[in-house]
């Protein structure tokens, strides 16, 4: 029963991941070993290696995980509107809660401190969306990618500053900042027909 095999190849790979999130916040990871992570998830070293070549390739499929519940949390901000505001704080706060709700995993990738590139992950899951599903609502002289890109790196130094300050404002505080941020950049944006 492929089902069931792919299932427990799932919950496996869950119980590892959750296992080293739970001791990243003991231990960093340079001081963490396969043994440890694999007894916390209740399995030995083989089936660890049968998942992962190591921790680094762990972490870089919860940073994946994290990044592609991200761009979700994104998505919801703007689904069934056909345009919006770029000062409407409502678009911003569900980044903000998701990364609050997340925010030892998200320190971990925003800081780019444990994962190499991490930073360009970040950014780069919201600039995709950005880029494939929304578009400016007024004309610009530059290009979008350009702006995009402008954007996506300035908002990660918006988050830097965030974790900086220990996560002291509420997501819905730093979304008013951020939305006031962009109004003075960009007038609104237009949701694209998923369906062309």
């Amino acid at each position: 029963m492929p089902n069931t095999e792919d299932r427990r190849i799932l919950r496996t790979q869950k119980m590892l991941k959750n296992a080293l999130l739970q001791l990243l916040t003991e231990k960093e990871l340079s001081q963490l070993t396969i043994t440890e992570v694999a007894k916390q998830a209740g399995c030995n070293r083989v089936t660890f290696y049968s998942h992962y070549k190591d921790l680094n390739e762990l972490l870089a499929a919860i940073v994946e995980d994290y990044l592609d519940g991200l761009a979700d949390y994104f998505r919801k901000s703007f689904q069934g509107l056909e345009r919006f505001s770029s000062t409407d704080v409502q678009r911003q706060l569900p980044i903000f809660e998701y990364i609050y709700q997340h925010q030892s995993i998200f320190t971990l990738i925003i800081t780019g401190e444990i994962l190499p590139g991490s930073q360009n992950q970040f950014c780069e899951a919201l600039a995709q969306v950005a880029a494939t599903e929304l578009r400016l609502e007024e004309e610009s002289d530059l290009e979008i990618p350009t702006l995009n890109s402008f954007m996506t790196y300035g908002t990660l130094g918006f988050f830097l500053y965030w974790i900086k300050q220990d996560f002291k404002d509420s997501p819905e505080v730093m979304a008013a900042k951020l939305a006031k941020l962009h109004g003075k950049m960009y007038d609104g944006s237009v949701v694209l027909d998923k369906k062309l």
